[in-house]
């Protein structure tokens, strides 16, 4: 009789917004993992499948709160179930991975390992830059009068890559409402982290 390995995997995300230049932190919170759609996605990049399945944008939308007039926030569920879901209203995106031709700037926007030999855990450290000029069409100022405008972001997400359409949403994270303008630079720094059960290590 064969034994069955039953450790199991557990995923977890952190992200950090915040501007790299007065090094003000804007937000620093856990996500929600989309296990049916992570478990696609490694599972194709471990075959090397041309269908892909790598980490491959970030994206950003407006639609995970709801402001009312004395200021209250409401924060929808995360989109952390069914093949097809997406962030409430994606409003931009940006490419990660950096062995792309899509990717701008690599430098300043890539996918990274991290392990610790030893341990039972690896990292995949995703950075993201919104630079002063993006995304296009942003106000010049940080001083939106409504959460409602098109890049105040409160909801990001990890997206695999899809060579014949959009990819899976990977990971999804609504959080205080954070206008990107022409005034500010916004990174983001988004933590997953891919660990046996046993032993469990917080991110």
């Amino acid at each position: 009789m064969q034994s069955r390995d039953l450790t199991g995997i557990h995923i977890e995300g952190h992200i950090k917004i915040y501007d790299p230049v007065s090094k003000e932190v804007y937000i620093n919170k856990r996500n929600a993992i989309h296990y049916e759609n992570i478990s696609i996605a490694l599972a194709q990049t471990m075959a090397n499948s041309t269908k892909g399945g790598t980490v491959y944008q970030m994206a950003f939308g407006n639609g995970g709160t709801a402001v009312d007039p004395t200021g209250i926030i409401t924060y929808l569920t995360p989109n952390s179930s069914g093949s097809n879901a997406s962030l409430y209203n994606q409003t931009y995106a940006k490419v990660v991975d950096g062995q792309s031709s899509n990717n701008a700037d690599p430098t300043r926007n890539y996918l990274e390992t991290r392990h610790v030999t030893g341990t039972n855990y690896t990292d995949l450290f995703v950075t993201c830059l919104l630079d002063y000029g993006e995304p296009g069409g942003q106000q010049a100022f940080d001083n939106a009068t409504s959460t409602n405008d098109t890049f105040v972001f409160d909801e990001l997400g990890l997206v695999s890559y899809n060579p014949t359409g959009a990819g899976l949403l990977l990971t999804h994270v609504i959080f205080n409402p954070v206008q990107k303008s022409l005034n500010r630079l916004i990174q983001v720094d988004y933590t997953v982290r891919i660990q046996s059960l046993t032993g469990l290590a917080g991110v």
